[in-house]
């Protein structure tokens, strides 16, 4: 009998050399390795705990309870017109998506260093499925926003479309910086340190608490806009609560423009240093 022969396929993985952006393509690949690794993400954010995914929802509203005591209550912080505690919770939701998903993605290569150092994946991967798993909390917790908005008479309208938007602009701007935060993690392990102290300040300066109004000099609000969660937040409270009477068209372009700016130099520096990852981790 004449022997069959059969071809091997080598696949040879090298470096990149350079800056280049990350590879959608291989991404696309590696799909169901970001949906499981979502899924990972949120068993073990509840896993053991007593209250499970409830904690979604306690997060927001707890810190909206404190917000409307002394921001609210005791500063008397103006509130555009709206209800302290439906006005605090309308910018918590997009905040506090940002802010897990940027906890959570930052740290994400380091905590995953097993998988880095045995097996080949984009490593862009991790971040992503930790901001996927914030963005699964997100859903989870919205309903607070809505049962205040039926106790409150508010009613959807027109810029409830607008939603998706917001939503995405929320995502690119965390990933973007977590791609930053995460690549120089694996360089210095302080920076697990600064990230919470960085979103601290950044919680401050978005108007969150209190309303962007509150910022009158053009000078001074030209500054203030270059942060892109002012655009996000705001955008979030009209398209909800329709706070203003027309689309803030100008805002959106600007915190757009803003938020790709951050993402896309963090796609190629972390494609930069991804080459090194299992060496320094």
């Amino acid at each position: 009998m004449n022997a069959v022969k059969t071809e091997t396929i080598q696949t040879v993985i090298q470096p990149t050399k350079g800056w280049k952006m990350v590879n959608f393509k291989e991404l696309f690949m590696y799909r169901e390795l970001i949906f499981f690794l979502t899924w990972r993400d949120l068993k073990v954010r509840y896993k053991q705990t007593i209250l499970g995914v409830a904690w979604a929802v306690i997060q927001p509203l707890m810190t909206m309870v404190v917000f409307s005591i002394f921001f609210g209550g005791l500063a008397k912080v103006p509130s555009d017109g709206i209800p302290y505690p439906l006005f605090s919770i309308a910018g918590l939701m997009p905040w506090q998506l940002f802010e897990n998903s940027m906890r959570t993605a930052s740290k994400s290569l380091v905590a995953n260093r097993n998988m880095i150092t045995k097996i080949y994946f984009p490593r862009v991967i991790l971040p992503m499925s930790s901001i996927l798993a914030s963005v699964v909390d997100f859903f989870v917790a919205l309903p607070i926003l809505i049962v205040m908005m039926i106790i409150y008479g508010y009613h959807v309208n027109i810029y409830i479309l607008l939603i998706p938007y917001y939503l995405l602009l929320t995502i690119i701007t965390s990933l973007g910086v977590s791609l930053w935060f995460s690549a120089l993690d694996v360089l210095y392990r302080d920076v697990g340190i600064v990230v919470p102290f960085v979103s601290q300040i950044w919680m401050y300066i978005t108007p969150i608490a209190y309303g962007a109004s509150l910022i009158s000099d053009p000078k001074w609000a030209f500054i203030y806009n270059l942060n892109p969660m002012v655009g996000v937040v705001n955008g979030f409270r009209s398209a909800f609560l329709g706070i203003y009477t027309e689309i803030p068209i100008q805002s959106m372009i600007f915190s757009s423009l803003i938020s790709l700016l951050i993402l896309f130099g963090g796609l190629f520096y972390f494609r930069h240093m991804e080459k090194q990852f299992a060496d320094l981790i």
